[in-house]
């Protein structure tokens, strides 16, 4: 008879999304190409029309094939940008066994250098520092906004609770 040893399940912590969900990648994919879409559908329908001649019907007609033929590819570059940084997050996250602001920025970066390798290495550190940046200022909003809010709704509430 053959002994099987039992197998070792290895279970992630429940306080990271990422490890228990890899649909969240699959989500920011989706989510992300349809903000480009949507909003490559408003640039570009907004484009078509000036651009078109003066008649009405020739300006709603070019402005309809300018969004159809050009907001689906900002939506897949949106999409290539969400799914990029929801993986570099995702990963990060599991090998650092931490979730803090830092992976945010250090996911901007990664997926800056990532879109930029086919201009090569100048574009690829200058594509990861703007990455980092952008995403070090949204991190720092959102610390600011955390730690200022409660003061604020604790003016609001002792103006309110005053007046009454």
């Amino acid at each position: 008879m053959i002994a099987y040893k039992p197998v070792e399940v290895i279970v992630p912590p429940p306080n990271h999304y990422c490890q228990t969900s890899p649909w969240r990648i699959v989500s920011d994919l989706g989510g992300a190409y349809t903000m480009g879409a949507i909003g490559g559908t408003l640039v570009y329908f907004y484009k078509g029309y000036r651009t078109a001649p003066s008649s009405q019907h020739m300006r709603l007609i070019s402005a309809l094939s300018n969004v159809r033929q050009r907001a689906p590819a900002l939506g897949g570059a949106f999409a290539m940008w969400g799914g990029t940084f929801a993986t570099t997050e995702c990963s990060l996250i599991y090998l650092r066994q931490k979730e803090d602001p830092y992976n945010s920025i250090m996911s901007g970066a990664a997926t800056g250098a990532l879109l930029a390798v086919r201009q090569g290495p100048a574009a690829m550190v200058a594509q990861a520092l703007i990455g980092a940046v952008l995403l070090g200022l949204i991190e720092g909003m959102g610390i600011v906004f955390t730690r200022i809010m409660p003061s604020i709704l604790a003016v609001e509430a002792e103006a309110a609770g005053g007046a009454g």
